[in-house]
C-alpha cells in the first residue's frame, strides 16, 4: 500500500498553513518516496483567508481513509469556520482515527480535532494566540505552551504557520528515517529545529534547535565533508570568526563541542553506511576515520551497537 497524505481545506484556510506541509510531501518524491497527495473540503471550491480560491477538491465523505494514511487539517480563521455545520467532517475524523491513521493539525486546525473529541485527556498545542481558548472552549483538552508540535500517539498538533514544516519533516524521520529528513529540510533551505522536550534519536536531528546561523553553517558544512580533515581553524574561517569565539559559540547554542559533535555525525553516517551494506574500508573512508579499529572503539566508548562487520 503506497503513501498517501490527505489534506482537508476548510473555509478560509490559511495559505502558509497548507503550503508549508504540502511541500515536505511533494518534495518526497524526489529522493525516492513519493506520496500520492489528496486535497479534500466540505466543498469542491474553497477561499483561503487571503482571498486566493481553491477549486478541484474532493468531497472528503468520498475519500475512505486506510491506515497509514496521513491526514492534515491546515489552520483556518475560527469565526469564519464556525459558520458552517461540520458534523460529518468530525465523524469522518473518527472514522479514520479508528482506522488508525496519522491526523495532524496545524495552528487552529487544532479546534477541528478537539470538536471531534480527539484531543481529549491529551496533551496538544496551537498558536500561541489560540491557547486561551482551545483550552477554554475544550476543557478536556492539554493544551502544552512554548511547543513546536506536540505528537500523542496517531495525533500531532502544531502551533502553526511554518511550524507546520518542523512537524511534517517529524513524520518523515520517523517513517523514512533522519537522513531522509535531513536531505529534505535542505531542499527546502530550512533548519531542523524540533522542540527541545522532544526525543531526538537521531544525531541529525539533535543540537539543531538554536537559530545561529553561523553554527547551522558550520553544522552543515561538516555534514557534507565528514571524509575530510576538518580543523576548528577552518570552521571558524568559514564563518567568519575566531576559532575560540566559534568554539566558545558553538557548545553553547548546541550543547557539545565542535568535536564531540563530529564524532557522532561520523559514527551517525558510517552506521548508515554498514547497515546499507557498504564495504568497511570504503565507509571508514568515506566518514573521514583513519580505520575499523578506531570506529569499532568510538562505537564502544559512546555505547553503540557494533555491527558484525567490525567485530
Amino acid at each position: 500500500m503506497g503513501n498517501r497524505v490527505i489534506f482537508f481545506i476548510a473555509s478560509h484556510v490559511h495559505a502558509l498553513d497548507l503550503a508549508g506541509p504540502l511541500q515536505v510531501f511533494y518534495e518526497a518524491a524526489e529522493y525516492g518516496n513519493p506520496y500520492e497527495i489528496i486535497y479534500v473540503s466540505a466543498n469542491t471550491t474553497e477561499l483561503m483567508s487571503a482571498g486566493l480560491g481553491i477549486t478541484g477538491m474532493v468531497p472528503f465523505a468520498e475519500v475512505l481513509v486506510r491506515p497509514g494514511d496521513i491526514i492534515f487539517i491546515p489552520g483556518f480563521v475560527v469565526g469564519e469556520y464556525d459558520k458552517a455545520d461540520h458534523t460529518e467532517l468530525y465523524a469522518w475524523l473518527q472514522k479514520a482515527h479508528q482506522a488508525n491513521a496519522v491526523i495532524c493539525s496545524i495552528c487552529t486546525g487544532a479546534f477541528a480535532l478537539a470538536q471531534a473529541g480527539l484531543l481529549d485527556g491529551i496533551a496538544c498545542t496551537t498558536h500561541w494566540r489560540y491557547f486561551a481558548r482551545l483550552q477554554q472552549q475544550f476543557p478536556k483538552t492539554v493544551v502544552m505552551q512554548n511547543r513546536l508540535f506536540v505528537h500523542a500517539g496517531n495525533i500531532y498538533t502544531s502551533a502553526g504557520i511554518t511550524t507546520g514544516i518542523d512537524m511534517a519533516l517529524h513524520i518523515m524521520e520517523q517513517r523514512h528515517g533522519a537522513q531522509f529528513a535531513w536531505q529534505l529540510a535542505r531542499e527546502l533551505v530550512v533548519y531542523i529545529r524540533r522542540d527541545g522536550n522532544t526525543t531526538q534519536e537521531s544525531i541529525y536531528l539533535q543540537h539543531r534547535q538554536h537559530v545561529n546561523d553561523q553554527v547551522h553553517a558550520v553544522q552543515d558544512w561538516i555534514i557534507h565533508h565528514l571524509h575530510q580533515k576538518i580543523t576548528i581553524e577552518a570552521l571558524a574561517e568559514l564563518v567568519y570568526m575566531s576559532p575560540r569565539n566559534l568554539t566558545r559559540m558553538f557548545k553553547t547554542v548546541t550543547g557539545v563541542t565542535i568535536g564531540g559533535y563530529l564524532e557522532k555525525i561520523r559514527v551517525e553516517k558510517a552506521l548508515q553506511l554498514l547497515n546499507a551494506g557498504e564495504k568497511v574500508a570504503a565507509v571508514t573512508h568515506e566518514c573521514g576515520f583513519k580505520s575499523a579499529t578506531q570506529l569499532r572503539t568510538i562505537l564502544q566508548k559512546q555505547a553503540r551497537p557494533v555491527p558484525r562487520v567490525l567485530a
